[in-house]
């Protein structure tokens, strides 16, 4: 009965491993379709998080048409570092103009990213490429949200929605919501233990 039990149970397990191997596999295509934006505050402080929204307004409205045309994220990055320059410029000079001297750094990057929703999507926790764009000693909680598709950009002409890069699979996982909640924290969790092995 002891055997019967361990193996029920190792069925069980091995039945949830690949149940989330599969989830885990779709979640990993999504980070490939889309470009993340990332705003570090110097500081936690009222004023530094202020600073970071006010750095984050200006940045989007220097990138507001950046990505027209953009078909698919390797597009959009492309044109992102293109113009890497001009939102470097234009955050710095947002610093300054609110009377603050840290120096901004813009780079794209790729960052580890933990679950996150946006009114009604769901992104899984993943590795995404990003624009981050680092205020003083960026130590201070952040602001993100997604470059490309523009879900947080201003309306782009012929910008490209979710739903133009992702295929239905993808989108039935993205607007699911609490109905892949455990699969997603499962992802996280797994992603957590990835990153800390890749340190």
């Amino acid at each position: 009965m002891k055997l019967f039990r361990k193996a029920l149970i190792l069925g069980v397990v091995l039945t949830v491993l690949c149940t989330i191997t599969g989830f885990a596999g779709q979640c990993e295509t999504i980070s490939d379709q889309v470009l993340r934006l990332h705003v570090l505050a110097n500081s936690d402080s009222q004023e530094d998080q202020e600073l970071k929204l006010k750095v984050r307004d200006r940045v989007l409205e220097c990138s507001a048409h950046m990505l027209d045309g953009a078909q698919n994220r390797a597009q959009a990055e492309a044109l992102t570092e293109q113009n890497l320059q001009e939102i470097q410029q234009a955050a710095q000079e947002e610093v300054y103009r609110q009377g603050y001297d840290y120096p901004v750094r813009v780079e794209l990057t790729n960052m580890h990213f933990n679950t996150r929703v946006y009114e009604t999507v769901t992104l899984p926790a993943g590795e995404y490429d990003a624009l981050r764009v680092s205020i003083g000693e960026a130590k201070g909680h952040n602001w993100w949200c997604v470059m490309f598709p523009p879900m947080c950009l201003p309306a782009a002409e012929q910008s490209k929605e979710l739903e133009d890069v992702l295929d239905p699979a993808q989108m039935e996982i993205v607007e699911g919501g609490s109905q892949y909640e455990v699969k997603f924290k499962t992802i996280e969790v797994l992603e957590d233990i990835k990153s800390w092995f890749g340190q």
